[in-house]
């Protein structure tokens, strides 16, 4: 055998393995929050581009949390052979994010609770901040607080058969403290939501998450990402599945073998620019505690990327453009898995 012919072998091996790789196909309904459609109009849309499950992961998303109207979600679902996930935002009190109007985190979840169990979601989806959560250190603090508002929940939700998932949230935890998170809240009843593009705005690489949460997982979040230096230090922006360059590719093989069975959900967010001011020593006081190796994986992203700067479509085009990001990716996992 001539090593052509070994390396094509090798090469139909592999894609063979990846047609048999099973997946559950999923859409995260932020990816097409400005629609203002209602629930069954997103389960409609979703169904036409094969979605084994729709996430919504915001309560607007569902329109209700009466059960009359959640069982009639259901329905329409199951219509569609389609799992339902629900979500929340943040469930940590100390978070700039938390939205005390709404009751107590515990009166959130367990207002929650109850709607994942009418609709049949074996996960509510939630978070602790933002990339704000992070300054002056704060973080660890953050984190204390919300495993304290998990902990009293725990015999609720295993009773209930429904588990937290907590996302790697707009840049508010590195893998390796979202790890941390689940471990002190109880991993039995609170696990990850895995999202591929928030890492970039937590100045991690999207694999080094990976490889801190993947026992973990739950569900998913996922998008492609473009990374690149600048005078001024790291930029970072979300992009369609398939235009980064963070090896998006190997990050959805690694998921379907690290978290079989969980969902592959898109949540595709194209833009979400910034830049990390890592040549200002005052940027580093939200990462005191970052490892340099890991770091350094980061840096060598942005040091392969070329710049991919965003220009926002106008106004009268946003939906219309948000629609079409979507499908794009939606596409490139149905040719990535030849569904």
């Amino acid at each position: 055998m001539t090593r052509r012919t070994a390396l094509a072998a090798l090469a139909a091996t592999a894609s063979a393995q990846q047609r048999s790789t099973p997946v559950r196909f999923g859409i995260d309904l932020f990816s097409i929050r400005s629609q203002g459609w209602d629930a069954f109009q997103y389960l409609d849309y979703c169904a036409k581009w094969k979605a084994n499950v729709v996430h919504f992961s915001e309560i607007r998303f569902l329109g209700s949390l009466e059960p009359e109207h959640l069982k009639k979600v259901r329905a329409h679902a199951e219509k569609h052979a389609i799992e339902l996930e629900l979500g929340m935002r943040s469930i940590c009190p100390t978070s700039k994010a938390f939205d005390a109007s709404q009751g107590s985190a515990e009166q959130q979840l367990l207002r929650m609770l109850a709607a994942a169990q009418t609709a049949g979601s074996k996960i509510v989806r939630a978070f602790l901040g933002t990339s704000a959560d992070r300054a002056g250190g704060a973080i660890d603090q953050n984190i204390e607080s919300a495993v304290k508002a998990l902990r009293p929940l725990r015999q609720r939700f295993l009773d209930a058969g429904v588990r937290i998932a907590i996302e790697n949230h707009a840049g508010d935890m590195q893998g390796r403290e979202l790890k941390v998170l689940i471990e002190e809240a109880g991993k039995d009843f609170v696990g990850a939501c895995l999202d591929s593009g928030n890492p970039v705005w937590a100045l991690e690489d999207p694999h080094v998450t990976m490889e801190h949460l993947h026992p973990y997982v739950l569900t998913s979040h996922v998008r492609d990402s473009n990374v690149w230096k600048s005078p001024d230090g790291i930029v970072v922006k979300w992009s369609r599945m398939g235009d980064g360059n963070v090896g998006i590719a190997e990050w959805v093989r690694k998921f379907t073998q690290l978290c079989p069975g969980k969902a592959l959900s898109l949540e595709i967010i194209v833009g979400g620019q910034r830049t990390h001011n890592i040549y200002e020593r005052k940027f580093w006081e939200a990462f005191p505690k970052t490892p340099a190796h890991e770091f350094a994986r980061f840096l060598a992203l942005a040091e392969k990327g070329t710049p991919a700067p965003h220009t926002a479509p106008p106004k009268d085009k946003a939906v219309a453009t948000e629609r079409e990001d979507l499908e794009a990716s939606a596409r490139w996992i149905h040719q990535f898995f030849q569904l």
